[in-house]
């Protein structure tokens, strides 16, 4: 037997999906939908809980339970293509997410300062001790009409900022200081990604305008050097879970690349 609260969660999703409470929009509140179902605040709160934890709702202090906008787009896949700008006049990279025809802003305004590096995790990925002053660029960016995609905080090697003391400007397109390192003596970066799901930090829910029980997927791009062959720039990537979608080719080892010996035709 379903438990009432998810009767009223599937209920209350098929109306947003409809578009009887469009995106934008507020849900009835919590006195109007436990008359409405005769049930009470617990039955309500759980219904709600299940809603936005997909994502769909979100329950703000005075101003009621929002429909969100994400709701209503289709999610973005990430695949594991690396772009070159070509179609500007402006040297760069685009990477998933971000590579397709559709322009992207900034939310907020960009920032490039040197900071102390206190995260062990990526101060290990960037090859540097924990503490270290690194130039950090940050980012909250997004397509344009809608509420921000992801955050992204760039940390890049001082040897980097000693080679390219322009990685610290705001570039004219994407990945130009990406272009900038390359042409500095560290052509060609290549780059590996590692994914996770987390809870996000309540700073991080409030710039990605999402709430704060929806996981995020983080993503840490390590970019190495062509020239030395270490670290040169770490990117850390944080986007709300409901937004993105990430493509996997699997490739056979090569212990899987011949039929299996029952499966051979003799001739």
């Amino acid at each position: 037997m379903t438990a009432r609260y998810r009767e009223i969660a599937a209920e209350l999703r098929e109306k947003i999906e409809s578009g009887e409470y469009p995106p934008g929009s507020n849900l009835p509140g919590y006195d109007e939908l436990t008359s409405a179902y005769g049930v009470g605040r617990g039955v309500i709160r759980s219904a709600l809980s299940l809603l936005e934890a997909d994502g769909m709702i979100q329950v703000i202090k005075k101003r009621g339970i929002i429909v969100r906008h994400g709701t209503m787009r289709l999610r973005r896949p990430r695949g594991n293509l690396v772009k070159r700008n070509v179609a500007t006049s402006n040297p760069g990279y685009s990477f998933p997410s971000a590579s397709s025809q559709e322009v992207w802003t900034h939310h907020v305004k960009p920032q490039a300062s040197f900071e102390p590096l206190t995260d062990p995790r990526i101060a290990g990925l960037l090859g540097v001790p924990v503490g270290t002053e690194v130039m950090r660029r940050f980012r909250v960016t997004g397509p344009v009409a809608e509420p921000p995609f992801q955050i992204n905080i760039s940390w890049i090697h001082p040897r980097g900022v000693e080679d390219a003391p322009e990685v610290a400007t705001q570039a004219k397109g994407p990945g130009d200081w990406l272009y900038r390192l390359e042409r500095a003596g560290h052509w060609p970066i290549s780059w590996m990604e590692i994914h996770r799901a987390r809870m996000p930090t309540p700073e991080e829910a409030a710039l990605l305008q999402i709430p704060g029980i929806l996981p995020v997927l983080e993503i840490v791009r390590v970019g190495t050097s062509g020239g030395d062959g270490k670290p040169i720039e770490v990117t850390e990537y944080i986007v709300a879970s409901d937004r993105v979608e990430t493509v996997h080719v699997l490739h056979r080892d090569e212990s899987a690349q011949d039929p299996w010996p029952d499966d051979e035709t003799d001739e």
